[in-house]
């Protein structure tokens, strides 16, 4: 199976000015692009300021489109390319309200108990806090930050969103000087809390369900709950999260051709997030607003360092195998292997290995592992859990497969089969035309 390693891992990703970076220490990806030097573009808008030279950040947030701004005084970036604005043209009422000379803070609402406030960003300023959609200012803003967020002190430094499941329930980090204020946004509770292992924020950014404390021109990834750092920080903003000449990482390189993309895994969990895995990397392939992206396997599933054979997703939890050994995770984040595994196939499911894929349809309780050209079926719910079922297949070399809402896919090099179920795929006698991987499906290119 051709591997992607230094490919696929360096940017499977949307273009840039919409999609997120490429972060060395959570992808081992290579530089941004350099086929065009942007910071030439941002040297001829001489009155702006340059984020390459090394700035500190009032504010960042995405949108409710997945565009991300970053605020420095009376401009922005928007995205991680390109020249800086004046912050008025894309916020116009900011600069009514007041001589915008900086905000404090900015976040975009994850609240989807309420979609009036879900995906709209909260922009905050001395004791005012304003509330945008689609760049429109909401009727009644700005207001006193009490009224929206009480307890929530004025002036702030940063601010960043938290949805349940990342956090204990949908909330809001406050960042103060050295005081942390978690708001939880039901109960309109605030709890305040100190990190003293983490520098004083003066921007935050949630991406990919990380988080990042910006502090003068550096950032450091930080757990929302605890506030723990794990890794070598901080880091050089100007490496990971902007195009600058002289920074990044990994030399010149290209998206992959469709073509050379090849799968070793592929899996939905309960959540709708979906992995692809390929040599040592996975991809998520749900986060259409922040891009198609890359990361190390073990940066998610520590114990799991050399690739896999094949995943499947069953009771909220992700059964990962390789060789003759089942991994199993729980899969809220942060992902933690199940006390007592990794456990042997013939304990776990009763087989032996190879395992070339495996799947599990929605609301089902039965795992298709795929060894060779033959299919086993066994009954996650039965103890012990034994082969009901053998069928022969009428295609071999199936690497990878996946069960979602409109039938089977399954994977052979860059190609995959489409069945409706599980039983035409064992049944059917007549092969169905191959299809092709697409740039929509994994951020290849024709």
């Amino acid at each position: 199976m051709m591997l992607l390693s230094q490919t696929l891992c360096l940017c499977l990703a949307l273009a840039l000015s919409n999609a997120a970076p490429t972060l060395h220490d959570v992808m081992m990806a290579g530089p941004l692009d350099h086929g065009h030097d942007h910071h030439k573009d941002e040297a001829h808008h001489n009155a702006n300021p340059d984020r390459c030279d090394g700035i500190e950040f009032d504010a960042i947030t995405p949108d409710e489109k997945g565009n991300t701004f970053f605020f420095k005084g009376d401009h922005l970036w928007k995205g991680f390319t390109g020249p800086a604005q004046v912050s008025n043209a894309s916020f116009k009422e900011l600069d009514d309200y007041h001589h915008l000379g900086h905000i404090d803070a900015a976040f975009r609402m994850h609240n989807k108990e309420k979609p009036e406030d879900h995906d709209h960003i909260y922009v905050f300023l001395d004791n005012k806090v304003f509330s945008y959609y689609n760049h429109n200012l909401e009727e009644g803003y700005p207001k006193d930050i009490q009224l929206d967020f009480p307890g929530v002190p004025s002036h702030l430094d940063a601010a960043v969103e938290c949805p349940k499941g990342e956090c204990t329930s949908d909330s809001v980090l406050f960042f103060k000087g050295e005081e942390v204020y978690n708001y939880d946004i039901a109960t309109q509770s605030v709890k305040e809390r100190q990190w003293a292992h983490l520098p004083n924020c003066t921007s935050a950014f949630r991406w990919l369900e990380q988080y990042y404390c910006f502090h003068g021109h550096n950032f450091t990834r930080f757990h929302p709950v605890s506030g723990e750092v794990n890794g070598a920080y901080p880091k050089d903003a100007r490496h990971y999260f902007m195009r600058c000449p002289n920074f990044g990482h990994g030399g010149e390189a290209k998206v992959p051709k469709c073509s050379e993309v090849t799968l070793d895994a592929i899996t939905s969990d309960d959540s709708g997030k979906t992995y692809a895995f390929t040599g040592h990397i996975y991809m998520r392939l749900d986060t259409h607003r922040d891009g198609k992206h890359a990361f190390p396997i073990a940066r998610t599933w520590k114990e799991v360092t050399n690739g896999v054979d094949a995943v499947f997703s069953y009771s909220d939890k992700i059964y990962i195998i390789k060789g003759d050994q089942v991994y199993i995770y729980k899969s809220a984040a942060p992902s933690t292997l199940i006390e007592g595994y990794p456990k042997s196939l013939k304990e776990e499911l009763g087989i032996e290995g190879p395992v070339n894929a495996a799947f599990v349809c929605a609301d089902h309780h039965i795992v298709h592992i795929i060894q060779g050209k033959k299919m086993q079926d066994i009954d996650l719910s039965a103890t012990p859990r034994i082969v009901a079922r053998e069928a022969p297949l009428p295609i071999s070399g199936i690497e990878a497969g996946t069960c979602g809402p409109d039938g089977i896919k399954v994977f052979v090099g860059s190609e995959y089969y489409h069945y409706e179920s599980p039983r035409l795929l064992a049944f059917s006698r007549i092969r169905p035309e191959p299809k092709k991987i697409t740039p929509e499906m994994m951020g290849c290119v024709e």
